[in-house]
């Protein structure tokens, strides 16, 4: 009797891992589709400025690598389902993947991986989670600017319109997801 009972309690515990990872999926998922509506149009080039590519340094930063990963697939994964949680002036569903912004899409859940992979192999101060956001961005910038490559063929066009406008606004991104996470990193628990 007393086995059964222990199996019970078990049972549920992983139900409610499970019930916890979910919201943690979803939470994750719509903090990032709401980022993406916070944007600015530069002109000059086809990718604006969103609040998109913090959200996902900060779910790598507070989720760890294999969470974040997970997090950002679902959110990709349910964009390419047709929810509206893309840049709103894309073109939306699978068709945001072939657009100006789809190699810093694709990049989201390799950028949230790397980025809490490497803050999770240390002390979490803010200077590992400012040099684990900067090489997350590091990698963001190289798929972004590789597939403006491939639809430019230039790379010097794919640079002009990719990186350029943004450096300065990434490092406050940078700096901003690394003090955020330092100080709101009890809010959340790590496996």
């Amino acid at each position: 009797m007393e086995n059964s009972g222990t199996s019970l309690a078990a049972h549920r515990n992983r139900m409610l891992d499970w019930a916890i990872e979910a919201a943690v999926m979803v939470g994750a998922t719509f903090f990032i589709a709401f980022c993406a509506r916070l944007y600015l149009r530069i002109p000059g080039t086809p990718v604006p400025l969103t609040v998109e590519n913090l959200a996902v340094l900060v779910v790598g930063l507070a989720l760890g690598s294999r969470r974040a990963f997970m997090a950002l697939a679902v959110y990709l994964g349910v964009g390419a389902l047709g929810l509206p949680v893309f840049y709103p002036l894309g073109p939306g569903g699978v068709l945001e993947f072939l657009s100006p912004t789809g190699g810093y899409l694709i990049a989201y859940p390799f950028v949230a991986g790397l980025t809490g992979y490497i803050f999770e192999r240390g002390r979490p101060t803010f200077w590992r989670a400012a040099v684990a956001a900067t090489c997350g961005e590091l990698l963001l910038f190289a798929g972004g600017i590789a597939w403006l490559y491939v639809l430019t063929h230039s790379l010097e066009k794919a640079i002009g319109f990719g990186l350029y406008w943004f450096v300065f606004a990434e490092v406050i991104k940078i700096l901003f997801a690394a003090g955020a996470v330092k100080s709101w990193r009890g809010l959340f628990p790590r496996e």
